[in-house]
């Protein structure tokens, strides 16, 4: 079920009324019973690999806290490991490896006689997969114990704010607010209320409407030199945060009218001064998880200056894999990778230079020198984006050959704006679209120092119900209510 659909806007107050007027001892089973039906709307068969996963994962789990010794242990973590991974790669990555190995095997004029199956992507497989799998080695490093209600365990697992699309829970955070009793709060349902309507601005004002510029660029980028190349990667860097961000705010604010709290996934990312910083800030639950499960167990960095660099471009090889099945995300990642790398290599030279011109001690060129360090972050990760959008190594190649080339257009605003009404939004369109990144940048420039959104609670009452019904409001008449999915459905 997508929260931009009806179905959605039906389901989650039935379900919200339900789960306040039922005994707390039933809640468990309602959650569970409303997370499958969230799953199975839109492809049924698919929630019987949620299920195989979840008893798997219980008994491994299980049988691991029974065992003293580490070696009978590992054998139930490798259970786990083997049979979570194994549906991940046949479902997402078998394609993708085998026409890759079909593709060399006939640069050498060899038959390849394997075929690809014809298989639906399971919606949010990698989310819930990896969440899986944070618990069972959790409970394999003596981190927790096993969970030994098999329904709060399988609710945990398909918990329906955050199933296909995280944020990546941890065990220790989610497992135990699924035995606290959650009392109706009127604040704490308005709170819930108003990050969701924050996220579905940014998911149908914001995201699904720059999506026609970025689709009509992207989807035939020879068409397109210099200008529109730049505005559509800049729009796509909008569009992305939105959508994913926006998905975000509607599952915490979700899961917070019901009593829940799930952790933050972004904290103004595109204000960062560092690709080091962004990540810190970008996509927190999935970072944090890489972090903790990938760099640390490959030595992190407490081994030698060599070997950190190694592992943090396995580490980003690997990310840009799991996001999607196309060599543009493994090259996207291995950006990132190098980024990082050399980070780390011209920190020591940046310190240096910075402390001998002293700029901390002169305002001006303190805050100068932060703007110019936000400016080359941002247009980093909008290069990387150009090969995570880029629907081949081809189009990202000519998008990154050609975003230059005649940029003396640019000086005639005749020429802009006729680029950008030729990019698939009437005139009234990029006014509104234009006056909502505005204020979504506003909001980003507020809560680099105080979180705005949730600190519109405190404002006074004509002001804060003022914003509330504006915001809806554009919503509902400027709103794309028939776009897409979310795009990290895909993940």
């Amino acid at each position: 079920m997508l929260f931009n659909s009806f179905e959605f806007f039906i389901f989650f107050p039935l379900v919200t009324i339900a789960y306040f007027i039922i005994p707390h001892k039933y809640r468990w089973a309602l959650l569970l019973g409303a997370s499958y039906y969230f799953y199975m709307v839109l492809k049924p068969e698919y929630i019987i690999l949620i299920i195989i996963s979840t008893v798997i994962d219980y008994f491994a789990s299980i049988m691991m806290e029974k065992q003293d010794d580490k070696k009978k242990r590992k054998k139930f973590l490798y259970l786990s490991l083997v049979s979570n991974l194994g549906l991940l790669f046949f479902f997402k990555y078998f394609n993708f490896f085998n026409d890759s190995i079909r593709a060399v095997v006939e640069l050498f004029n060899l038959q390849y006689s394997i075929r690809s199956f014809d298989i639906f992507l399971p919606m949010g497989i990698s989310f819930y997969t990896f969440q899986t799998l944070s618990y069972t080695i959790d409970v394999y490093r003596g981190r927790r114990k096993a969970e030994r209600n098999f329904g709060i365990f399988a609710l945990y697992v398909t918990f329906f704010p955050q199933l296909v699309a995280g944020p990546i829970e941890r065990s220790d955070r989610l497992l135990p607010q699924f035995y606290e009793k959650h009392e109706f709060d009127y604040d704490r349902v308005v709170s819930g209320l108003r990050r969701m309507l924050w996220g579905f601005f940014k998911k149908m004002v914001i995201a699904d409407k720059i999506a026609v510029i970025v689709d009509k660029v992207y989807d035939s980028p020879q068409g397109y030199s210099g200008f529109p190349l730049i505005l559509a990667t800049v729009c796509f860097a909008i569009q992305i945060y939105c959508d994913f961000s926006g998905y975000s705010d509607i599952a915490i604010g979700s899961a917070r009218i019901l009593g829940f709290n799930l952790m933050e996934n972004f904290k103004t990312p595109y204000f960062s001064k560092s690709i080091s910083e962004f990540w810190k800030r970008w996509h927190i639950s999935l970072s944090s998880w890489f972090k903790d499960y990938v760099y640390i167990p490959l030595g992190g960095n407490k081994v030698k200056i060599g070997r950190v660099y190694f592992n943090l471009f396995i580490t980003f090889l690997i990310s840009g894999l799991w996001h999607g099945t196309n060599w543009t995300f493994v090259i996207w990642g291995a950006l990132h990778g190098v980024y990082l790398i050399i980070g780390r290599m011209t920190k020591p030279v940046k310190n240096i230079i910075f402390r001998s011109l002293r700029l901390d001690k002169i305002p001006v060129l303190n805050v100068i020198h932060g703007m110019i360090q936000r400016i080359i972050t941002f247009s980093l990760v909008c290069y990387g984006w150009i090969f995570f959008r880029g629907n081949s190594i081809n189009d990202a190649m000519y998008i990154s050959k050609n975003i230059f080339k005649n940029l003396g257009d640019m000086k005639s605003l005749t020429y802009i704006k006729n680029t950008v009404l030729n990019l698939g939004l009437d005139k009234q369109e990029l006014i509104i679209l234009f006056i909502s990144v505005a204020i979504l940048f506003l909001a980003q420039l507020i809560s680099k120092r105080d979180d705005a959104i949730e600190n519109m609670q405190y404002k006074p009452i004509l002001l804060r119900w003022g914003a509330y019904y504006f915001i809806l409001i554009i919503i509902v008449f400027f709103g794309v209510f028939k776009g897409g999915q979310f795009m990290y459905f895909q993940f």
